[in-house]
């Protein structure tokens, strides 16, 4: 897709050359203009925002109803650990999963897009308000985008953190293959730990594979079934501080 509609993706040596357009703005300005508002209207409320990206079956809802188990407070708060806002193509499953978890959350159902717009996300914050979970009563807002790694990486939602997730029972080669959303990433996630043994995977070389295409990104693996790797994934997404609060 960054050879074709110069989203300003990076362009790796395994891609056709670049085709140069000559055009007076980006494809993606709107978008941009958007995801710069959602950022400040963020920043505003004081909220973490994460934006979970990876291919279908990876564990992002699995992942999110052990982050708050992980993250319920003892006692009642002042701000609500977490809500989540859901993209899919179809039905509200995941949303219900996690509101049986204790999280708010909001489905988006796009219909025929394969991906979470920056509009899309600021009319889901009108309704989450409504709903009565405003952002000033939250302090991680996570963007559940549509299981694709593909056209989710050109779209920034305003998020403070990019998480990508790459499950043990997809292979290690998973960002080699689609290097443009794991260079995207300031997280990666290995998922589905538990099963590594059962798939052969090969933690190391999946390692290699990610630090060769996003070499600033931090590497965390975890098991959302046993809670392994929760506390240094909390970490990386800096929110230590919530979990000890709770």
């Amino acid at each position: 897709m960054c050879v074709d509609c110069n989203c300003g993706q990076p362009v790796f040596p395994s891609l056709e050359a670049p085709r140069h357009l000559e055009l007076g703005q980006r494809l993606l300005v709107h978008n941009d203009a958007q995801a710069a508002a959602n950022r400040e209207h963020f920043a505003a409320a004081g909220v973490r925002v994460i934006n979970l990206l990876s291919s279908p079956g990876s564990g992002k809802t699995a992942l999110l109803e052990r982050l708050a188990l992980e993250l319920a407070p003892s006692s009642p708060a002042v701000r609500h650990p977490m809500a989540v806002i859901v993209g899919d193509l179809a039905t509200d499953n995941d949303a219900r999963r996690l509101r049986a978890a204790g999280v708010p959350a909001l489905q988006i159902t796009t219909g025929q897009a394969c991906h979470l717009e920056a509009a899309m996300v600021h009319r889901a914050l009108h309704d989450l308000d409504h709903l009565g979970h405003p952002l000033g009563g939250l302090e991680l807002l996570v963007i559940e985008n549509v299981g694709n790694l593909v056209c989710p990486a050109a779209f920034d939602l305003g998020e403070s953190q990019r998480v990508v997730l790459l499950s043990v029972t997809e292979g290690e080669d998973k960002p080699l293959k689609y290097p443009a959303t794991f260079h995207s990433a300031d997280v990666v996630v290995i998922s589905k730990g538990d099963l590594a043994d059962a798939c052969g995977f090969d933690a190391p070389q999946a390692r290699r594979h990610i630090a060769r295409v996003a070499p600033r990104a931090r590497i965390v693996e975890v098991s959302a079934r046993s809670g392994e790797g929760i506390a240094a994934l909390l970490a990386a997404l800096g929110m230590e501080r919530v979990a000890v609060a709770g």
